[in-house]
């Protein structure tokens, strides 16, 4: 999936890609007498608002410590004692260990069809509580069976459909 957000009108996609191209593609829709639109943010499947604004701004985030070259943020980390023993004891030292740690856990395949999951299920709890067959879905949503979401979906309204599953396999 390379588009970030998505918005819907009713069960119709009306747009998908950059924040700004969505809510824009939103406002006009809204101008021109579509009311109920419903945005998502395709890395969480959650719904979000539409940015009233116009054009978006994204706020610029204040230069903190490390390597904001690279992209590196520092915020606050709280542990056991223990923990940070265990950390300081490892090579790198603490901050090269967690990103490790926190790099391996992203790899997880597990971890990764869980969070597929939980990103199809706010999509769908938004939207498709109406739809036949929805509570057997989410059951065969966390089963992990997408052979069978895809079954129960087939009469659902082709983009709704679509988008899930591609929340689910991609």
């Amino acid at each position: 999936m390379t588009q970030a957000f998505s918005a819907f009108h009713h069960h119709a996609l009306l747009a998908i890609g950059t924040l700004e191209d969505v809510a824009r593609a939103c406002r006009k829709a809204e101008q021109e007498g579509l009311h109920g639109i419903l945005m998502f943010d395709n890395e969480t499947g959650k719904q979000t608002d539409v940015p009233l604004e116009s054009p978006i701004a994204m706020p610029e985030q204040p230069r903190g410590r490390g390597r904001p070259a690279l992209g590196v943020t520092a915020r606050e980390v709280t542990l056991l004692p223990r923990h940070w023993e265990w950390l300081a004891t490892q090579p790198g030292g603490a901050s090269t260990t967690l990103r490790k740690l926190v790099e391996a856990a992203r790899r997880d395949p597990k971890a990764e069809a869980k969070r597929k999951q939980e990103r199809a299920y706010n999509f769908l709890r938004a939207i498709a509580g109406d739809l036949p067959l929805y509570e057997e879905t989410l059951r065969a949503l966390f089963a992990g069976d997408v052979a069978r979401v895809t079954e129960l979906t087939a009469e659902w309204p082709k983009d709704l459909r679509a988008h899930a599953l591609d929340l689910l396999q991609s």
